[in-house]
């Protein structure tokens, strides 16, 4: 029970990343609430977490909304341990498609969307929480179609040193966790056919040192590392799990 007594947040936690790392919290004896958007998928995500579980809409992008999530989350936890801001997007970008609303949702998703969950949020981080950001692998490398989404992540990988520096006094740690190919249903959104996403996640495979792409519950172990005691010395870092695939 390394999360015995600790209060969780995690943004984007009805599906994927997001609802592993929930799971794995609740299991390790945290309190946990999740954000997402689609409340047709709360019943489902309520059933597998269970009835202790908050499940809360609300938009990341939107700070009132985020405001209004950390007023239930203060009447029903008291304050906040932890804070995995996973709410992101990743999207093809060619430079060529680069629109007003590609650029604004690739932005704002990831980057707006993680600052304003820190400022909601802020008021209810006890003393020594930890607050984790979700990047990526293809901000440390050069990739292609996607340089908008890296960039989005390199901002995030910024402002995990940044914020690490501001609130010392605070005792609040900031780390990051950069995912690499991860089978979840991000990838299904991201392909116009289920044939398209199979051959997708193939070919992708051959090209991870490892042989094969990653599982939800592959980030979740990290994000319990960072969010436990076990990481208390642990400041201002990007831990990156991508089977080698950015580091070989």
């Amino acid at each position: 029970m390394r999360l015995k007594n600790k209060t969780a947040l995690i943004t984007g936690g009805t599906s994927g990343i997001g609802l592993a790392t929930a799971k794995l919290f609740i299991a390790e004896g945290a309190k946990v609430a999740v954000t997402g958007r689609d409340d047709a998928v709360f019943e489902r995500v309520r059933a597998e977490l269970g009835e202790d579980a908050l499940i809360l809409k609300g938009d990341v992008r939107s700070l009132e909304e985020m405001n209004a999530i950390a007023a239930v989350i203060k009447e029903k936890f008291g304050g906040l341990d932890i804070v995995f801001a996973n709410a992101g997007l990743a999207a093809r970008s060619p430079i060529s498609d680069i629109n007003d609303k590609l650029f604004a949702d690739i932005m704002d998703i990831n980057v707006k969307g993680t600052v304003f969950t820190l400022q909601s949020m802020l008021p209810q981080l006890r003393k020594g929480a930890s607050f984790i950001m979700n990047t990526s692998f293809v901000a440390q490398t050069g990739q292609h179609n996607i340089s908008l989404t890296a960039a989005a992540k390199a901002a995030l990988r910024s402002l995990a040193r940044s914020w690490s520096y501001e609130f010392l006094d605070r005792q609040i740690r900031f780390n990051a966790i950069a995912p690499g190919g991860i089978d979840t249903p991000l990838h299904n959104k991201l392909h116009q056919s289920s044939e398209e996403a199979r051959h997708f996640k193939n070919e992708f495979a051959k090209f991870v040192p490892v042989g094969y792409m990653g599982k939800a519950e592959d980030i979740a172990y990290a994000a319990l590392y960072l969010a436990s005691d076990e990481s208390s010395y642990v400041v201002g870092t990007e831990l990156v799990v991508d089977g080698g695939a950015s580091q070989l």
